[in-house]
């Protein structure tokens, strides 16, 4: 099966409009934005899915991206690693929707999101698939199992420091091959500009050893 994107997401956004009936946590939300100089693009999502973000070279990263999670007013979990979630921050990530990850060690996490898909009406996980704020030459692809085994879109999130706007895209249905899938992902985000480019990860799997 070709690999494509969503019908009716291949290009254009709708920006969050930032008026109207807004949640206090919306209001604030979008006045930080306005100040900080970005800009939202946040069409709505869908009820299930799974959320890249990328390009992660930068602290800034977080706080550009709470706050489109906070201008969106939908509910959306994100996963970090469970070091961030010391005390009393922890209960702060908690309540903005972290989800603790220990990467140490082997606890079935992809089994058991995708458990929790199965099990939910509405659960939105966003992930950043390189991991780290360095470079790497590969995306982790619990993310792209995950969306797959549940049946579920993967939204294209994005921080373009280029044009100072934050927010998601086009999505892709996970087609179980995950090299062409992987060729459509590289292509949105080649448009990506991060904060900075050369920490940028590969959008690419891991290249397994031979012989």
């Amino acid at each position: 099966m070709t690999s494509q994107l969503a019908a009716g997401q291949k290009a254009g956004y709708r920006e969050a409009p930032c008026s109207g009936r807004l949640s206090p946590v919306q209001r604030v939300a979008c006045a930080v934005a306005r100040l900080a100089g970005w800009r939202f693009e946040l069409p709505a999502l869908p009820d299930r899915c799974v959320i890249t973000g990328a390009h992660h070279t930068s602290g800034m990263d977080f706080f550009v991206g709470m706050l489109a999670l906070l201008a969106s007013g939908m509910e959306i979990r994100w996963a970090a690693k469970d070091t961030l979630f010391f005390w009393p921050a922890g209960a702060i990530l908690r309540s903005l929707g972290g989800l603790p990850v220990n990467r140490r060690v082997r606890t079935n996490w992809v089994a058991r999101m995708v458990e929790t898909f199965e099990a939910s009406r509405t659960f939105r996980l966003a992930i950043l698939p390189e991991g780290t704020r360095r470079y790497t030459d590969h995306w982790k692809t619990g993310f792209y199992h995950i969306a797959r085994l549940a049946n579920v879109p993967i939204i294209f999130a994005f921080a373009d420091y280029e044009r100072r706007v934050v927010g998601w895209g086009p999505s892709l249905m996970p087609t179980g091959n995950i090299e062409a899938d992987f060729e459509v992902i590289r292509d949105f985000y080649a448009g990506i500009h991060p904060r900075f480019p050369e920490c940028a990860g590969e959008v690419t799997v891991r290249k397994v050893a031979q012989g």
